[in-house]
């Protein structure tokens, strides 16, 4: 099973991250977006993994010892590909984010997993493939993404499937902070 480690948000940022999507959608020729109940934070990507190592993917997230913290999410950013630019929200770095993030990796390193080496950019994807009508639509997408603040207060493993077709991330355990 594909695994990655993430922070979810709350109905109130899903509900302004799809108000966000939706007007991406309008001004869109083409892209793929992220589905309501997929929008979150990747804190750590595992990859493929059997299911007799989850225990220690849980022993890693059970070693977390923050306390419920703050982000905040806002600002609007590209990476530019062939075929269309994936589109995010930046999530403002914290140290509690960095804390958990290298934990997280560091933990998991020394169990035996393949943790990619790259700098954490904390961030949530809004749309993959992304090909705008105009240029001058990113500006207007640049007024409207709004700083929000979100309270964390778990981290969540997440599984990765394909369910009719459709991309679905599934909580198989949580930690509270």
């Amino acid at each position: 099973m594909r695994l990655f480690i993430a922070i979810n948000f709350d109905e109130e940022i899903k509900n302004y991250l799809m108000n966000l999507i939706e007007e991406f959608k309008q001004s869109a020729e083409k892209g793929n977006f992220t589905l309501r109940n997929n929008l979150h934070l990747t804190m750590v990507f595992i990859g493929e993994v059997s299911t007799d190592q989850l225990g220690l993917i849980k022993s890693a997230m059970n070693r977390i010892k923050e306390e419920p913290f703050s982000i905040t999410i806002g600002g609007l950013g590209k990476f530019k590909r062939r075929g269309g630019d994936i589109y995010w929200v930046d999530v403002e770095k914290n140290q509690s984010l960095g804390s958990i993030n290298s934990l997280l990796s560091s933990e998991l390193r020394k169990a035996g997993f393949q943790i990619e080496d790259r700098e954490f950019t904390p961030h949530l994807t809004l749309g993959r493939e992304v090909i705008l009508k105009t240029h001058q639509d990113m500006e207007k997408y640049k007024q409207l993404a709004q700083n929000r603040e979100m309270q964390v207060t778990k981290v969540s493993l997440m599984k990765s499937e394909r369910i009719s077709g459709k991309l679905t991330y599934t909580e198989i355990y949580a930690k509270d902070l």
